[in-house]
This record gives C-alpha cells, sequence and structure tokens, in this order.
C-alpha cells in the first residue's frame, strides 16, 4: 500500500492532467455524438442546471483564501465539482451515443474523484479544524452575495463558453443528421 505522500503525489498528477485531459476527451465524444433534437433538449437542459450551480458556486469561491460557506457551498462540500458531474450527465444524455457517454462519465469519474481527495487533503492541510467542521457539516451561516466579478475572477466566465460551444457543436450535429 503507497504511503500518503505517494498518494497525494498521484492525485496531484491525476488533477494536474484532468483539464489537458478534458479538452481531449471531450473533442473525441464529440466526434462520437450522435445528437437528435430530442436528446439535445433534455440533455441541454440538465446540463444548464449543473452549469448554474457552477456559476452560482465560482461567485461566491474565495479561492485558496477561506473555506468558503456561502451561496452553494452551505450545502455541498464541492459544488463546482456537483456541477460538472451534472453537466457530464446532461452531456452524455444529449450525445446520444453510448460510446460517448462512458467516454465522458469514465474521465469524470476518474478526475473528479481525485481533484476531490487532493482538495481535500489540501484544505485540511491549509485550513485544518475549521475544514474538518465544515466537512463534518458544520456550515457558518455567510451572507456574502453573489459576485459577478468574482465568478469572473475564478474563470467560470471561461467554462460557461465551452458549454455553449459544445451545445452549438452538437446543435450543428442534430442538424446535419440524415433523417
Amino acid at each position: 500500500m503507497p504511503d500518503a505522500a505517494t498518494r497525494h503525489r498521484r492525485l496531484f498528477l491525476i488533477a494536474r492532467a484532468r483539464v489537458s485531459a478534458g479538452f481531449l476527451v471531450g473533442a473525441c465524444a464529440l466526434w462520437l455524438a450522435q445528437p437528435t433534437w430530442r436528446s439535445l433538449g433534455a440533455g441541454a437542459l440538465a446540463a444548464a442546471v449543473g452549469e448554474a450551480l457552477r456559476v452560482w458556486a465560482a461567485g461566491h469561491l474565495r479561492k485558496g483564501q477561506e473555506i468558503t460557506q456561502s451561496g452553494p457551498y452551505r450545502y455541498l462540500r464541492h459544488p463546482l465539482y456537483c456541477g460538472s458531474a451534472v453537466i457530464g450527465v446532461g452531456f452524455a444524455v444529449a450525445a446520444a451515443a453510448l460510446p460517448a457517454a462512458v467516454l465522458v462519465l469514465g474521465y469524470l469519474g476518474i478526475s473528479l474523484g481525485a481533484a476531490v481527495r487532493l482538495e481535500e487533503a489540501t484544505l485540511r492541510d491549509v485550513f485544518g479544524p475549521e475544514f474538518e467542521r465544515y466537512a463534518g457539516g458544520a456550515a457558518v451561516a455567510s451572507d456574502r452575495r453573489f459576485s459577478l466579478a468574482r465568478m469572473v475572477a475564478n474563470r467560470e466566465h471561461q467554462a460557461l463558453a465551452g458549454f455553449v460551444a459544445a451545445l452549438g457543436i452538437l446543435a450543428l450535429k442534430a442538424w446535419l443528421r440524415p433523417a
């Protein structure tokens, strides 16, 4: 059994590679996708819920500065990752192709699992007892409001642009699909 340092190093490598790998997986999944207007509508609706959760979370997050406990962080420990998972499920539905769904959901399972474990280990190291209280369900009430500037600083506008682009590509594929 590997020691904690070896496990953290592995998680770090997976987490570090997940963005680059995500572009590759996304491109392959878009290539494999066989969307219909019905699958696109259902999947886009689900994915929009996931992206809305990510936008809400990014507008509250002060990355590396605190244990954020406002907005969706009051209810979920990892709303950004949860939103990504919902987007992935929506994409899988919209793609209407089993290989694309397996690829996307497998990628998300591996990459988000590693990211969550690494993030929790890091937060535990940096914030100690404060993170333990939060992880135990003792969120402190916060009246912080959503901030568009914070959402942009967290670069969620880039994820939103990618979301819209992926939907556009799927819509184009549905439109060009032979009847």
